[in-house]
């Protein structure tokens, strides 16, 4: 289900792009991106999953730190009153019928990004541990790549001993199947081309979704890079299953191997 519309920003716009690093295992390419035609049309997907206590804040935050960009929540069908509060807060959202997992959620997102002729998908957690204000180092980034993953660090003080030791794991075995360095492959703030969405076809439907597009990027010889961003725990639930989600992540690793 659809509700409102996103508003068309323009026209679609080429870019230049230079390559200024090259691309070898564990090290990502670098293209610089000419910014001297039109910006770049960009998409604000949240998937949201019992978020209702965030969104009026998240939704105010992102609207100040990028004007410019369009907003798409995907409601993965919350129990509370997301729908409510969205509808009151006058945002384009989608709505799943149920709870469909977040890898669904991003790639209804992603399906409407491309049929919207955005030039780049954003995106980022509904429960505010990404901050909206560092979006603009994504979006005002000197190098723009095909994939920008925020990343953040590993930080015994700020981040939990538990999702540390996990993160560090799953990047460094994400890392070595896609062939870059990548250091935070458990970070939902991340800038995708259309293009490259266009691509990638994931078969997961949960929180595998995101390593499942790392290692398919990886094999197509994507341009990855990292942009530092915050790392923010506070009263935000998990809603990953650690039986069944790491048992989604070893298949994924499975399927490289075996298949």
């Amino acid at each position: 289900m659809y509700r409102r519309g996103v508003a068309q920003l323009g026209l679609a716009h080429s870019l230049g792009v230079r390559e200024v690093g090259s691309s070898n295992l564990l090290a990502p390419t670098i293209f610089e991106i000419s910014m001297n035609h039109a910006t770049p049309r960009i998409l604000i997907i949240i998937p949201a999953f019992r978020a209702a206590s965030f969104l009026a804040e998240l939704i105010g935050r992102i609207e100040e730190a990028a004007p410019d960009a369009d907003i798409l929540v995907i409601n993965d069908g919350s129990p509370d009153d997301t729908t409510e509060i969205l509808e009151k807060l006058n945002v384009n959202h989608l709505v799943n019928d149920r709870n469909r997992g977040k890898g669904y959620a991003l790639r209804r997102g992603f399906d409407f990004a491309v049929a919207e002729n955005y030039d780049y998908a954003l995106t980022i957690d509904a429960d505010l541990q990404h901050r909206p204000e560092e979006i603009r180092r994504f979006t005002e980034s000197p190098f723009l790549c095909d994939i920008m993953i925020g990343t953040r660090r590993m930080d015994a003080r700020q981040m939990p001993f538990n999702r540390r030791l996990v993160n560090n794991l799953t990047s460094l075995i994400v890392s070595i199947f896609s062939g870059r360095r990548i250091r935070d492959s458990q970070s939902g703030y991340r800038m995708i081309s259309t293009g490259v969405i266009k691509r990638l076809h994931p078969k997961s439907r949960r929180y595998d979704y995101e390593t499942e597009m790392l290692f398919q990027a990886g094999l197509l010889d994507v341009a990855i890079a990292e942009v530092p961003v915050s790392t923010v725990y506070g009263r935000q639930a998990s809603y990953i299953n650690p039986l069944c989600d790491t048992g989604r992540f070893i298949r994924q690793i499975w399927r490289r191997l075996f298949l």
